[in-house]
């Protein structure tokens, strides 16, 4: 059983920042190194929509919306990962889940969700 504990979030204005962790706390290494790990976001009445992501040998993808304010990482020997946002935007105001992901079936496990909030 996959847990995934996110912390960070929270209310800030517009140009500030923030950063969100998503531990996992039972998983032991050799199976964390082998996610995709990702940060989605959902606003209220939209769909959910890939934010970032990071492969097991740290290769890096981003949104069009997102790429060159925030930046996914991870931190293999402490179980987790990372996003840190920059130059928020109201647009960004969603709550923000990371995800794990390994094929070959396509297993997907979900934090809990944080809410980021960007307002004047």
């Amino acid at each position: 059983q996959v847990q995934l504990v996110q912390s960070g979030g929270g209310s800030v204005q517009p140009g500030g920042s923030l950063r969100l962790a998503c531990a996992a706390p039972r998983m032991i290494l050799s199976e964390f190194w082998q996610y995709v790990m990702e940060w989605h976001r959902q606003a209220p009445g939209q769909q959910r929509e890939l934010v970032a992501s990071i492969t097991p040998d740290t290769n890096t993808n981003y949104a069009d919306s997102v790429k060159g304010r925030f930046t996914i990482s991870k931190d293999n020997a402490r179980k987790r990962v990372f996003l840190q946002m920059n130059s928020l935007k109201p647009e960004d105001t969603a709550v923000y889940y990371c995800a794990f992901v390994r094929p070959p079936g396509d297993e997907k496990h979900w934090g809990q969700g944080t809410q980021v909030t960007v307002s004047s």
